[in-house]
């Protein structure tokens, strides 16, 4: 375990009950500044990888090779971001009918114009954080996209469909957490974004069969930080969260600990 992933799981223990495993020794003091770092970290980690797709994606819709609408000219510029990506993901140009090449297979055999983040393409406005199954790659994505703008008109679109399960999973080996540590990602209708249990990305947590977990849910959706406690996969579960200003997306942080130690430790 790295040392930041040991100061990660003992500043998270704190607020825990004394018999909870792995926390012995830690005061039971409530979550502390450490732990509000460490979900701040992970949350940081999230957005600045988003923003700096926007940034670049932004960058590239203003040259005069996005604007030719050329596809030849465009797979270049995109081939570069897409060669700077460290996890899985599609890069891609659409025309403002929807048509659509991507850079791994140019032209597309479907078309973008249903997808509910289009009309905000077609306003002029960037989207960050959809979620989409990718019509490229039939994958769990999250998409972020700039509009190309020719006299105040949007004449095509380029963005990036990330692969969330592909994501979480290059999170997982970066942070290094134990495996009792628990983090994950919903977004504004409490659907799961990204989770570092690959198969519960798209999932909402409401749904699992845990009372507890269902009103946890509730009040992250409501609150814009926090603390929860639930049941869920025969753990009881702390967590804090907090609310991203970029995405809307719920962040939470906690620890995983046997069932048994719920009995001394305070309902939220």
């Amino acid at each position: 375990m790295t040392n930041r992933s040991m100061i990660f799981a003992l500043t998270l223990c704190a607020g825990l009950a004394p018999q909870a495993v792995l926390c012995a020794g830690v005061p039971a003091e409530g979550f502390n500044v450490e732990a509000r770092v460490a979900l701040a970290g992970f949350r940081s980690t999230v957005e600045a990888e988003l923003a700096g797709d926007l940034a670049a994606l932004r960058t590239l819709a203003s040259t005069r090779e996005a604007r030719t609408g050329e596809w030849d000219r465009i797979k270049g510029p995109l081939s570069v971001l897409a060669a700077s990506i460290e996890h899985d993901a599609a890069v891609w140009f659409a025309r403002a009918d929807g048509s659509y090449f991507t850079v791994e297979k140019d032209l597309a055999d479907q078309n973008l114009r249903e997808r509910a983040y289009f009309p905000a393409l077609l306003a002029g406005r960037d989207v960050v954080g959809a979620l989409v199954i990718s019509k490229s790659t039939g994958k769990r994505s999250v998409v972020v996209a700039a509009p190309v703008m020719q006299d105040g008109k949007m004449s095509g679109a380029l963005g990036v469909s990330l692969d969330m399960e592909s994501w979480s999973a290059s999170l997982d080996r970066r942070t290094a957490f134990p495996e009792n540590v628990v983090f994950y990602a919903l977004d504004a209708d409490g659907q799961t974004v990204l989770h570092r249990v690959g198969n519960l990305i798209f999932e909402f947590p409401s749904e699992q069969g845990s009372p507890t977990l269902s009103d946890a849910v509730k009040q992250m959706l409501t609150e814009p930080r926090g603390v929860v406690h639930y049941h869920f996969g025969g753990n009881y579960r702390t967590a804090v969260f907090e609310r991203s200003p970029l995405t809307g997306w719920v962040f939470v942080l906690g620890l995983a600990h046997p069932a048994a130690s719920a009995a001394t430790t305070p309902a939220p």
